[in-house]
């Protein structure tokens, strides 16, 4: 039996600690705020089991520039601090095609295939079927020519990955979703996905999980990691093995000790409606790139990416007010039951796939982060895949190390 350290609270914090303990491992889990209060709250609230393919960047300059100058509300940027993005922006752009890309799809769709099992055992032993629906999720589009594309994509990965969707007509959506107000063209239904009605809560029940079984959480800073000895220093406890899974912060962390890991941060904003009369079940509008989820805290407004680096978050941004004139058109909702929106920092690595591996040059440090869009998603499937890299087994994490040296 080890004992270890992971530094981060967040699903994949909270679920590499899980998967650790599962083996027989002493476990302690540090984090400045409480699990789940970070990325891991505000996102959309859906296991993506469709996502099969990673969030690339588009091939063609052109399609790039229309985006950062607000193509379907996709991208915000922060002018200032984009210089500080640039190299990292652009690495990704050229893992986003041909051979790089080629290489990354298969480990992700391997990654992505084994979401939902590994969060259903948790949410068994936790206790939390409450949180969950599993009706999956719509995609709508505004025009017949936008769905019919949409549908057209759907029928590849229908082909290519086995992944099942129904098309709705208009008709069948507007049944299917009474409340609308507006008729659309249709919708696509993934139903693979799950859906949580309150993220934070979620990683709250694994925390919860993890302490019944013996584990312990310190609310304590967990930037302060230092060799000691044969083992690591962090939060004041001495341990032997330390895990680094704290999102966005880690690259700054590891700078202390030699390593220079580069990341994209894409920064999302959330916000809730009073709302008795939304979706059914989460909506994506993709002519907006706005997500509608119904949660227990009201109808979560949900934004794609503003790369805004170093920026203080905006109370009220763009994207989200041009998201929400979309859905009052959509749906009746009330007014924002928060005084402002919240803000959190997605951690993009720029070859797109998590950094899960064992450091290079420090024994007993072990690295787990850089899931992007998908924490929420991969945290449990990764988190056990590095356990079984843990116990001797590295062909469990091969593809995963991120080229480190």
């Amino acid at each position: 039996m080890a004992q270890v350290a992971i530094l981060g609270a967040g699903m994949v914090g909270i679920c590499t600690a899980l998967a650790l303990q599962e083996r027989g491992h002493d476990c302690v889990v540090f984090d400045r705020r409480p699990p789940g209060s970070e990325t891991s709250y505000g996102n959309a609230g859906i296991i993506q089991a469709e996502a099969v393919e990673p969030y690339a960047l588009p091939a063609n300059p052109l399609v790039m520039l229309r985006m950062a100058l607000g193509w379907k509300n996709a991208v915000a940027l922060h002018w200032p601090s984009l210089p500080r993005q640039l190299p990292a922006l652009y690495s990704y752009w050229r893992s986003s095609s041909g051979s790089p890309l080629g290489k990354v799809v298969p480990v992700w769709h391997r990654l992505i295939l084994e979401a939902v099992p590994r969060h259903n055992a948790l949410i068994k032993a936790a206790g939390a079927g409450d949180l969950i629906r599993t009706r999956g999720y719509w995609e709508v589009h505004a025009t017949g020519a936008g769905l019919a594309a949409a549908l057209l994509d759907a029928e590849r990965r229908k082909r290519r990955y086995g992944i099942d969707f129904e098309a709705a007509d208009s008709g069948m959506l507007a049944r299917a979703e009474p409340s609308l107000r507006a008729a659309l063209p249709g919708a696509i239904h993934w139903t693979a996905p799950w859906s949580c009605v309150a993220p934070g809560e979620l990683v709250t029940a694994y925390a919860d999980l993890f302490r019944m079984r013996g584990g312990r959480i310190v609310q304590a800073d967990a930037a302060p990691l230092a060799q000691s000895g044969r083992g690591w220093r962090v939060g004041g406890e001495a341990v032997e093995h330390a895990v680094v899974a704290l999102g966005p912060w880690s690259p700054e962390l590891l700078k202390g000790l030699g390593y220079r890991v580069p990341m994209v941060r894409k920064r999302g904003y959330h916000l809730h409606y009073g709302c008795d009369d939304g979706p059914s079940r989460p909506m994506l509008l993709a002519d907006h790139s706005v997500v509608l989820s119904p949660m227990r805290a009201g109808l979560r407004i949900a934004t794609a990416a503003e790369l805004s680096a170093g920026a203080a978050p905006a109370a009220y941004p763009g994207q989200l007010a041009r998201g929400e004139v979309a859905a009052r058109a959509l749906f009746r909702f009330g007014k924002a039951v928060e005084d402002s929106a919240w803000s959190g920092t997605r951690p993009c690595l720029p070859g797109m796939l998590p950094l899960v591996c064992k450091a290079p040059r420090h024994s007993g440090l072990w690295f787990h982060f850089g899931h992007g869009h998908q924490g929420f998603t991969l945290g449990p499937v990764t988190a056990e895949r590095l356990a079984r890299a843990f116990d001797g087994d590295m062909g469990a994490v091969e593809g995963l190390d991120g080229g480190l040296s």
